[in-house]
């Protein structure tokens, strides 16, 4: 556990840890002698004649030039500021604690995230989006409270420590009895108690994926739910997940208050077992052993919820260990590192010999070969399957060839130009989604607003006037995915989208598929009026489609046919 948070902490992290760890002892150090000062104070308070019987009192007793009544005020009044001053170390030691543990949940959260955004198209295609949100949302932060239980354990371990020295060196005997009697149900308490946390730290993981799969699908799903009228199978498959998590988060709270409460009725039971000790022992009442019983009970109270503490922390630790397990997986794949090499693109797109599959020796695309000359429109057709959609992910590079190479002006596309590459494509897709935000917003989408080039491309993709008659104009809200809009309207939105960096290359996969055939006709009709300056790659399902295209290419088991 300790090499994979090893892994999970840059340099910086582990400094301040470093730091931490220092100040943990110096509390551990301040919390020992809170327990230690409180012996010799009662014993001078109870006998003034003590102060002179012991050889670090009496040397600040005569230091002090005072009696010996003041001299035990001043003595409680330090024993005052003292603990005044323990608390307030306390709070700036658990404020930096949290600062440091909710921090980190800050920097694995945008780290995840960062790789999931640097991730390869291809790899992307391999996971579940609601796997990922609960990896950011909720195991990042599960792996905070790791990180948090780590640090308090070592704290309180570093307090055990001292306590428990201090206590041998009173009564070493009474303190290694005790250590005896505390071990042994320590023992217990882990092979009953932490056991059984565990087992519902997977339970937790376990539900809580299905958990937001079930969410992510609904959400995505809701029309057709609508439509199929089956809202009581969802509920009924999200009761079992969300009650399954709630059971498992219920028995490890429930648990984890166990050892204390456990603990607890131990301490009491001792301190009544070493009062029949010492009376057993001395065959009397226990005043004369009072400060030593004095020190034990004070030990106790503050080493009962230490040693809780401990098994507190370590109980989170292992009921969310798999929150560690997972991050520490999905952090040990590194993201494309793409080069930013200029590209010009003047005369020709070029494939040569490329070959590409999902699998290792399972090709969708084979032997293929095209060049696409500047200004020219190509229309690719061919049945589902057949490997368009793939083509064009290879043109616009989210895919890596698995043989031969793809080329601009004779130039090779690859990881050292590739971002200045798909700077020149506008992409049209079939399915598109939009954000819940405003029309302006969608189709600047990630760059910077220009109202006027906006306004342009809107009225290029014949959209503008609708928006301006009928909505807000281009701060027309459009809804989560463009609920508020038609499948044409969504489609023009797409293609003002796509022309509003003025590409070189408009890139079309079966953008129009979804609409009927009038709509579709009075699309592609603008689609062709904009991009008559344009390098074009239209992929549809009907030749008629592409009537206006220069060639039509097609696709037949991952081999090319000109039509």
């Amino acid at each position: 556990m300790i090499k994979k948070l090893n892994t999970l902490l840059n340099k910086k992290d582990k400094q301040y840890l470093l730091g931490l760890l220092i100040f943990s002892v110096v509390i551990s150090l301040i919390e020992t002698i809170g327990v230690g000062i409180i012996m010799p104070f009662i014993s001078v308070a109870s006998d003034f004649n003590q102060i002179e019987n012991n050889q670090y009192i009496n040397f600040i007793y005569k230091f002090l030039h005072t009696d010996k009544m003041h001299f035990v005020i001043y003595f409680g009044i330090g024993l005052v500021l003292f603990y005044i001053l323990r608390a307030v170390l306390n709070l700036i030691y658990f404020y930096l604690l949290n600062r440091f543990s909710q921090g980190r949940y800050h920097l694995l959260a945008y780290r995840l995230f960062e790789n999931y955004m640097g991730m390869e198209y291809k790899k992307f295609l391999d996971k579940n989006s609601a796997h990922l949100i609960k990896n950011i949302v909720n195991e990042a932060n599960n792996l905070v409270q790791i990180v948090s239980s780590f640090l308090f354990m070592l704290s309180e371990i570093f307090v055990l420590i001292m306590i428990y020295g201090m206590l041998l060196y009173v009564n070493w005997k009474m303190t290694l009895l005790l250590t005896l009697f505390l071990s042994v149900n320590v023992a217990l308490l882990k092979i009953f108690v932490s056991t059984k946390i565990k087992q519902s730290g997977n339970e937790r993981e376990k539900f809580q994926k299905k958990f937001y799969e079930i969410i992510t699908s609904s959400f995505g799903n809701f029309k057709i739910i609508k439509l199929k009228s089956k809202d009581e199978n969802i509920l009924d498959n999200f009761a079992k997940a969300s009650y399954g998590f709630a059971k498992a988060n219920i028995k490890n709270q429930t648990l984890s208050q166990f050892p204390r409460l456990f603990l607890e009725m131990i301490g009491f039971s001792l301190v009544a077992i070493i009062v029949i000790y010492l009376i057993l022992k001395y065959q009397t009442d226990i005043k004369g052993a009072l400060p030593v019983l004095m020190v034990f009970v004070l030990g106790l109270y503050r080493l009962m919820p230490s040693v809780n503490r401990i098994f507190n922390s370590y109980n989170q630790i292992i009921f969310y260990q798999n929150s560690l397990d997972i991050l520490h997986k999905e952090f040990m794949y590194e993201p494309e590192e793409l080069g930013d090499e200029e590209v010009e693109f003047k005369e020709k797109i070029e494939l040569k010999d490329v070959e590409f599959g999902y699998q290792k020796d399972k090709p969708i695309i084979k032997g293929f070969n095209l060049a696409i000359k500047k200004g020219e429109k190509i229309g690719i057709i061919g049945d589902s399957g057949s490997g368009k959609s793939t083509l064009v992910d290879i043109i616009l590079g989210f895919y890596k060839i698995d043989k031969g190479e793809m080329t601009v002006d004779d130039i090779k596309i690859d990881e050292k130009n590739i971002k200045s590459w798909r700077q020149k494509i506008g992409y049209i897709p079939q399915t598109i989604y939009l954000t819940d935000a405003d029309v302006a917003s969608n189709v600047a989408f990630l760059d910077e607003i220009d109202e006027k080039r906006v306004k342009e491309v809107l009225s290029q993709a014949n959209i503008l006037d609708f928006l301006e008659k009928h909505h807000n104009g281009i701060y027309t809200k459009v809804g989560e995915n463009g609920v508020k809009l038609s499948g044409g309207q969504k489609q023009r939105i797409a293609i003002a989208r796509a022309l509003y960096a003025d590409p070189e290359l408009l890139v079309l996969d079966e953008a129009t598929s979804a609409l009927d055939n009038e709509t579709e006709a009075k699309i592609m009709d603008e689609i062709y009026k904009i991009g008559k300056d344009k390098t074009m790659i239209i992929v549809a399902h009907r030749v008629s489609t592409l009537d206006r295209c220069d060639r039509i290419v097609k696709l037949n088991g991952g081999f090319l046919y000109e039509d």
